[in-house]
């Protein structure tokens, strides 16, 4: 087989680091001006630590928001871990990089998504990941990697 570059991985890569980057200066300075973040993560992962209650009501996938208060975020280079406010009860939460399948700042208008999808070539390859930069992160159609929206002219 023929070697080739594998840009979708090496994207892919490159947006869960930019994650790692943002969250460890959160964890370092705090939030900035009106910085938040919506996170929406697999709860299936391997790796994935949350309360048994959240685990039953989201089954398959979890949206928190990282905006007024949190704890005890750390960030190492496979995952974050983080304390959030559900009904006035703290509960700690671990989050591999991996299992995160959007992130978007919307103060900014800064979003993320990697969808999982398999293929149908071959039943034992793994699965692909497509990785989406958007502006609107409720579109769900489109299949194009752009930063150029994102640059301030």
């Amino acid at each position: 087989m023929a070697r080739s570059i594998d840009y979708g991985t090496l994207m892919h890569r490159a947006m869960r680091g930019l994650i790692q980057d943002v969250l460890a200066d959160v964890a370092r300075n705090g939030l900035p001006g009106a910085h938040h973040f919506f996170i929406t993560f697999d709860t299936t992962y391997p790796g994935v630590e949350l309360a048994d209650w959240l685990r039953e009501r989201y089954p398959t996938e979890m949206t928190v928001v990282i905006q007024h208060w949190f704890e005890n975020l750390t960030v190492t280079d496979d995952n974050f871990g983080i304390t959030l406010n559900f009904g006035n009860n703290p509960e700690p939460m671990l989050i591999p990089f991996d299992a995160v399948r959007t992130f978007v700042d919307p103060s900014v208008e800064f979003g993320l998504r990697f969808e999982t999808q398999s293929t149908d070539e071959d039943d034992d390859e793994e699965e692909e990941d497509e990785i989406e930069v958007e502006e609107d992160p409720v579109r769900q159609e489109a299949q194009v990697v752009s930063l150029d929206q994102f640059r301030k002219g």
